[in-house]
């Protein structure tokens, strides 16, 4: 497994049974706290400041409560102003045992019921406005459609930077293979298909249950056993249960079919997302896709590809606020490590939220998650500025503020990105080119690549990271001994001019002469 200990402060050896005596047992704390309203379920394993949201939750006012659970309804409604070929494309009915409901159309029985929403009442992350049931949304939902139609990415892009992103989760099953290049057979889309995921499209017909077991596939179950934490909110102990088991099975499959890759602390967290929006068929390639070609850097064997990515943080607000960067000198970027590592879903607690991220994360290039945490920074500026204690300095940085105008901050990231591009900057020069930053600078050209390319960039970028590690390995060596070493050249020196001088002994003659006149 990949080093990656600082997302999480918790007792991950907690048994299962235990798990659930503590997820019941708050549970019922909520019920009495909310009583009509259900909250997020929490327990230990997960960050301390989650304590202090759900003592916020609990004083929220119940008609604020009600207010933002009923956001979801917006969708429904610019869905049904639609034409009637439009909305049988965009959500057509599920089939019998499934759960193809998107979770703002389904009923409040469904595992998915409330998870288009804020599910936590505390969660004021919101994307600017709700969409609108107006001739605007209906072109959009239009556009999508066509884009996906005819494989547009760059069309696809643009639409999910703009107001709302890609709008619904009906259209993001049919969005989001797309943009990670999953490959479609002829007559079918994402937005059907029931089975289990099991190979990708084009791959051999064989069961990922008899491949061998993944090294890493411990850590994958402790932390999957503290997954689906904020959303969805209203699901029984059973339905909790079945989806970490198919979350389980999702990141099994991805880890056994690829098992080049190291599972990271975090994964499971991007994993998450995705299986709740997208249809079992299509989960396994998807997630396979974004893991080998998007963001390898995070599934190698080494922190460094990891570390130099930190490193155009401070470049990128550097060129666009020296005196900010001034004022954060030495201070190490590690602070944006859960974020970026994430691609924030460790962070946003609204499902809504992360999934307007989530479109625009993979409709753009994979640095573009750094541009958007630089943006953070320096929209707190001033609090920033208020603050001279690099402990504390750390600590505010690292926490992603729970009031955003994610749409805002999506047009200023890009403004940011077209102003200071990554080849500006100085690090970007010492990101090696087969990273995943490079590889996938081009979106539309990454879409086309094969996973076997994938896998060749996976492995050259191991021996780039092993010729920068002995490199620094001499460097430092020569650093640490450069005295006794500069004492044993001089020593050196004089030997062998010793030595010439006895086998040439007319040199001391000339000299003698020379200074005798």
């Amino acid at each position: 497994m990949a080093p990656y200990q600082a997302l999480y402060t918790d007792n991950t050896s907690q048994p299962r049974a235990e798990l659930q005596t503590q997820t019941q047992t708050q549970r019922r704390r909520n019920a009495d706290v909310t009583q009509t309203h259900s909250h997020p379920r929490t327990h230990s394993l997960i960050l301390p400041e989650t304590t202090r949201r759900r003592q916020h939750s609990a004083s929220a006012d119940p008609g604020t409560v009600r207010s933002q659970r009923a956001e979801p309804r917006h969708e429904v409604q610019a869905l049904a102003t639609l034409p009637s070929a439009a909305m049988k494309a965009v959500a057509a009915p599920p089939l019998p045992g499934t759960d193809r409901e998107t979770p703002a159309a389904s009923s409040n029985n469904s595992p998915h019921a409330d998870s288009n929403s804020s599910s936590s009442p505390s969660s004021s992350v919101s994307v600017a406005g709700d969409v609108d049931a107006d001739a605007s949304s209906s072109q959009k939902v239009e556009d999508i459609l066509t884009a996906c139609k005819w494989r547009d990415i760059g069309r696809l892009r643009s639409l999910a930077e703009g107001k709302g992103g890609l709008l619904t989760d009906a259209l993001r099953r049919r969005a989001w293979p797309l943009l990670l290049g999953v490959e479609v057979p002829s007559g079918e889309d994402c937005s059907s298909g029931s089975q289990d995921g099991i190979a990708a499209p084009g791959d051999p017909p064989v069961d990922w249950r008899d491949l061998p077991r993944h090294r890493d596939e411990d850590q994958v179950q402790l932390d999957v056993n503290r997954s689906f934490i904020y959303y969805p909110s209203n699901l029984s102990d059973s339905e909790l249960d079945q989806r970490k088991s198919e979350l389980s099975a999702l990141i099994n499959e991805v880890l056994r079919r690829y098992p080049y890759l190291c599972y990271f602390q975090g994964y499971h967290d991007i994993c998450q997302v995705l299986l709740l929006v997208l249809e079992p068929k299509w989960r396994a390639p998807t997630v396979a896709r974004l893991s080998v070609l998007r963001i390898r850097d995070f599934m190698l064997p080494s922190f460094a590809p990891t570390t130099s990515q930190l490193r155009l943080l401070p470049d990128i607000i550097s060129n666009a606020d020296p005196k900010l960067r001034r004022h954060l000198a030495g201070i190490e970027p590690f602070y944006a490590l859960a974020g970026t590592l994430t691609m924030y879903s460790h962070n946003i607690e609204g499902y809504r939220d992360i999934a307007r991220l989530f479109d625009v994360f993979l409709a753009r290039e994979p640095v573009f998650s750094i541009y958007v945490f630089a943006q953070i920074v320096l929209d707190r500026r001033e609090e920033i500025f208020e603050i001279d204690e690099p402990d504390m300095l750390h600590v505010i940085l690292g926490k992603v503020p729970t009031k955003m105008d994610l749409d805002r901050l999506i047009t200023e990231s890009s403004r940011l990105f077209e102003n200071h591009p990554p080849e500006t900057l100085p690090s970007w020069r010492r990101i090696s080119s087969s990273s995943a930053l490079k590889t996938a600078r081009d979106v539309k050209e990454c879409a086309t690549q094969t996973m076997e390319q994938g896998e060749d960039f996976f492995h050259k970028q191991i021996k780039d990271l092993q010729w920068a590690e002995l490199y620094d390995r001499v460097k430092w060596t020569l650093w640490a001994y450069r005295r006794p070493a500069k004492a044993m050249g001089v020593a050196v020196a004089v030997g062998v001019l010793a030595f010439y001088i006895r086998r040439n002994p007319y040199i001391i003659n000339r000299l003698v002469a020379l200074f005798s006149r």
